[in-house]
């Protein structure tokens, strides 16, 4: 199970992927928030945070305006490894050497197109299991 979260800088393009999510046949739960009107991004951060150290939900999509101040409210949750992407190659790094467990975005940073790629590189990406990137993931944890 996918954890979504926005802000309502973030809310159009969480409607897109949604969408995808749907064409794809994953699953996902929604955390809000659910229209454009003004909100403070923290509360959805923390609450996609807590769905996945509580196990509810494996992995989580977190979107504001820029996508920073939702990964960092989401960072402050120990076990939380959120990583602000805006492109391909970082969401497939993340995932491989730090087995980040959030992917975040900036709705005014990156557009639909490329934003659903990221998502994907970071769904199908697994984690290396290296030796390496377990220390140092062990090191980020302490």
């Amino acid at each position: 199970m996918i954890a979504l979260g926005c802000d309502h800088g973030g809310y159009a393009l969480m409607q897109d992927v949604k969408k995808h999510l749907e064409e794809r046949g994953l699953e996902y739960k929604d955390y809000g928030t659910y229209s454009e009107a003004s909100v403070d991004y923290p509360i959805y951060g923390k609450a996609v945070a807590n769905a996945i150290v509580s196990g509810e939900c494996e992995k989580g999509i977190l979107i504001c305006g820029t996508g920073i101040g939702i990964s960092v409210t989401a960072n402050k949750v120990k076990g939380i490894r959120a990583a602000l992407c805006s492109d391909c190659f970082s969401a497939k790094a993340t995932r491989e050497h730090n087995n980040s467990n959030i992917v975040a975005l900036g709705a005014r940073v990156v557009g639909p197109g490329l934003a659903l790629q990221i998502i994907d590189t970071f769904l199908d990406t697994p984690f290396s299991n290296d030796e390496r990137h377990i220390r140092r993931i062990e090191q980020m944890e302490d």
